[in-house]
């Protein structure tokens, strides 16, 4: 993560290059378009979903994310990519919280996150978002869960789960529309 100190940027930049979840999979499995949209999202690279007039959008992780936005300045970056704004870039934004506190959070959720995926099994599914739900389906169906691996997976999945909801403002799985 940069250091605030060796930056002229402002807080809210620091810390959306700081975090990226909305753009890498973690936080949603697609993202939601306008019809006019969906050609210049398909010409920036985007994999566009375009079969149900209610779901156009596309799909996460976004392969335009290196790390940082790679289109952040674009004519063609969508508006909801614009638009977006999660509760800790909005309490950052309403003073609420410092940037080191920002900061802190998208740590220490980058870090469950990594604790997480050597839980999670091998899937088609690229969004780590929908991997995790997958598996979290797929255990708590089998009922109650021995002690181990599993019983881990699903603690940390569930801290996760509300670190998404209770600092990021997410609690639907797929939809990015906020």
């Amino acid at each position: 993560m940069p250091n605030p100190a060796n930056t002229n940027e402002s807080p809210s930049n620091i810390l959306c290059k700081s975090c990226g979840l909305c753009c890498s999979g973690h936080l949603f499995a697609w993202v939601r378009l306008n019809a006019p949209e969906l050609d210049p999202a398909q010409s920036l690279g985007l994999t566009v979903i375009r079969d149900d007039p209610r779901q156009r959008g596309f799909t996460q992780p976004c392969p335009l994310w290196n790390g940082i936005c790679t289109v952040y300045t674009s004519p063609n970056y969508p508006r909801t990519c614009r638009n977006y704004k999660c509760v800790v870039l909005k309490r950052l934004l309403d003073n609420d919280i410092a940037l080191p506190e920002a900061l802190s959070t998208i740590r220490e959720t980058l870090n469950l996150i990594r604790e997480i995926e050597p839980l999670l099994p091998v899937s088609s599914a690229i969004s780590f978002r929908e991997r995790l739900i997958t598996h979290k389906e797929i255990l708590e169906s089998k009922g109650a869960v021995p002690e181990g691996v599993d019983s881990e997976f699903l603690r940390k999945a569930e801290i996760l789960l509300t670190y998404y909801e209770d600092q990021f403002g997410v609690d639907d799985f797929i939809d990015f529309e906020k």
